[in-house]
């Protein structure tokens, strides 16, 4: 009975003894080589991600350029617009698309000064105003001035650069009430300025909508 009961014990060590070197094993058991594929195949695609993220970064640096250059000639062409209505250079009957039938200070059958749809960016004529029929008349195409590498206006190492691959169109539009009923002494001015980059196949434009009363 008793050399039974040892030999319990004894099985009972060997199979706890077994049990832990099978722990072991399974402990520093490395990975698989399935495993190790599908990592390989995350981590693959998420550099793939991170570099189309980078070079759309590129191209925005790329073309800041035309971009800072496009909002600057909408938000001059609307200065303008202003700055004559301010200084009474024309009335508000001028300041419509040429054809415009809303000519409430004068009572023709049309009025407006600015050129209906897309134009070429010339310097502004005689009038100051850039969008007239009077632009084109100059025969002065806009240019841009850059400080060069100097970072100074006005120096010999300026560089002037040409805006022939933009365009510009002006609407003015008038404004109605609730009841649809003519609002005299506001309209809508929508500034568009097409243009394209080396970088982007597609045109590209900037548009400034904003508002002009009668009244300074």
């Amino acid at each position: 009975m008793a050399a039974s009961i040892i030999g319990l014990k004894a099985v009972g060590l060997s199979e706890s003894a077994g049990s832990g070197v099978s722990g072991r094993k399974s402990a520093e058991s490395g990975f698989s080589l399935l495993e190790v594929v599908v990592s390989m195949a995350v981590l693959t695609i998420g550099m793939v991600s991170l570099l189309g993220v980078f070079g759309l970064a590129m191209a925005s640096t790329q073309t800041s350029q035309e971009d800072m250059i496009a909002k600057q000639l909408g938000n001059e062409s609307y200065e303008s617009i202003i700055t004559a209505r301010n200084t009474t250079q024309i009335n508000w009957d001028d300041i419509n698309n040429v054809g415009s039938p809303n000519c409430p200070i004068s009572g023709n059958a049309s009025c407006g000064i600015f050129l209906v749809g897309s134009q070429q960016i010339y310097a502004a004529g005689a009038d100051g105003i850039y969008g007239t029929a009077d632009d084109a008349a100059s025969g002065l195409r806009q240019t841009l001035r850059d400080p060069g590498p100097d970072g100074i206006y006005g120096t010999a190492d300026d560089v002037l650069i040409p805006l022939t691959g933009y365009q510009r169109t002006i609407v003015i539009s008038p404004l109605y009430d609730a009841q649809n009923n003519l609002i005299s002494s506001l309209r809508s001015v929508t500034v568009t300025v097409q243009y394209s980059t080396p970088q982007t196949k597609l045109p590209k434009s900037y548009v400034l909508n904003s508002y002009i009363s009668q009244f300074p």
